[in-house]
């Protein structure tokens, strides 16, 4: 990234962000701040006096004052139109169709890497950059590669698998290479008003982390509701009656509202049928899944049939496991773990890494049971 003289930071108005700009203003950069404000919270619901910490005046304001701090301008950019198209009513239709989105990762390479770039553009800036935990490198001759973060607790390259290769060519992450509490001591040492901020690791636009509210309240307010149906086990026998297939999650235990001897989990979600599946613990064990679209970085496409090992992780909390990975044409692979994995979640992102180089990612469409 050398000759790369004006940067234009994301900035949400947390300490990360915060961070990150002030980083780039001490390297040599001219840094340029900018918000993108992604939903309101008079259409998303939830107690803002709670959970306001994205996308309210206070974090807003927060980012102005931590530019005015630095000397860098700052703009706010106005994507909510786009988010609840691209990302909202995505998250919505996710659930309806018995999956489990995750929304962080159609955000990234959908609304925020496009008008990152585009701002940039009009800006005059060279690159972009973010306070991801992660590290964006380009090895002599080989493809952009997006790797770990140093701080395990923080790492977030399992959300970054939609970005293009033109994307990170343009993309710089100055925390990849830090601890959280590196981080807190810069913004402490240097006075930065975010410094002592909270956070929140949950979907930005469901801060209160109940989906379900979520999806009643904004279908209600389009005149839709969830209609009940039937839980029962594989063998068809029923159980008890569900509220919706959309409130429910594949290895779910607790809240199915049935009476059994032994615990019982959601195997599967029947959308089309309008019925949960349930059944005993063993039963959510796979060794096999399908995934995509693929979107692959660090490795380039391969041909049909081709095969490579990788660590696979399957959600974000999840530790990668060893998995043999075929390609089955440019936008489809097959996965077969070495161990079977537990509730492997159809709508979530499978992502394969080298150690903690990101091969590629997709989304799980499918699994087979052991």
């Amino acid at each position: 990234m050398t000759g790369a003289k004006r940067v234009l930071v994301a900035m949400s108005g947390g300490v990360d962000s915060s961070v990150a700009a002030l980083l780039l203003k001490n390297r040599g950069y001219e840094v340029v701040g900018v918000h993108m404000k992604l939903w309101d919270h008079l259409e998303v619901g939830g107690d803002i006096y709670r959970d306001g910490r994205c996308c309210s005046l206070d974090s807003i304001t927060d980012c102005r004052f931590v530019c005015d701090a630095i000397g860098a301008p700052f703009y706010v950019l106005n994507l909510s139109e786009q988010f609840a198209c691209d990302v909202i009513e995505d998250f919505v239709s996710e659930y309806r169709a018995g999956r489990t989105p995750n929304p962080c990762v159609r955000c990234n390479s959908e609304i925020k890497w496009k008008a990152l770039l585009h701002k940039a553009d009009e800006l005059g800036c060279d690159v972009i950059a973010t306070g991801h935990y992660a590290q964006v490198t380009n090895p002599p001759e080989r493809r952009w590669q997006i790797r770990k973060g140093v701080d395990s607790t923080r790492d977030q390259s399992y959300v970054l698998w939609g970005l293009t290769q033109s994307a990170l060519a343009r993309t710089l992450m100055p925390l990849g290479t830090m601890k959280k509490t590196e981080v807190r001591t810069v913004a402490e040492q240097h006075g930065l008003r975010t410094a002592g901020k909270s956070e929140s690791r949950e979907i930005c636009f469901v801060a209160d982390d109940d989906y379900r509210r979520f999806l009643r309240e904004y279908e209600a307010r389009r005149g839709r509701t969830f209609e009940s149906g039937e839980i029962v086990r594989a063998d068809g026998r029923v159980l008890g009656q569900h509220s919706g297939t959309a409130f429910y999650t594949i290895g779910q235990r607790r809240g199915l509202g049935i009476a059994h001897p032994t615990p019982l989990y959601v195997l599967r979600i029947d959308a089309g049928d309008n019925r949960i599946v349930v059944g005993d613990d063993s039963a959510l064990h796979s060794t096999e899944m399908t995934v995509e679209p693929v979107n692959w970085v660090a490795r380039a496409p391969g041909s049909t049939d081709e095969e490579f090992k990788a660590d696979v992780k399957i959600r974000y909390l999840h530790d990668p496991a060893r998995a043999r990975v075929k390609i089955l044409n440019d936008r489809s692979v097959s996965v077969s773990f070495q161990q079977p994995q537990r509730a492997i979640t159809p709508g979530q992102s499978a992502v394969f890494y080298e150690d903690d180089v990101v091969l590629g990612g997709g989304l799980i469409r499918s699994s087979r049971a052991v």
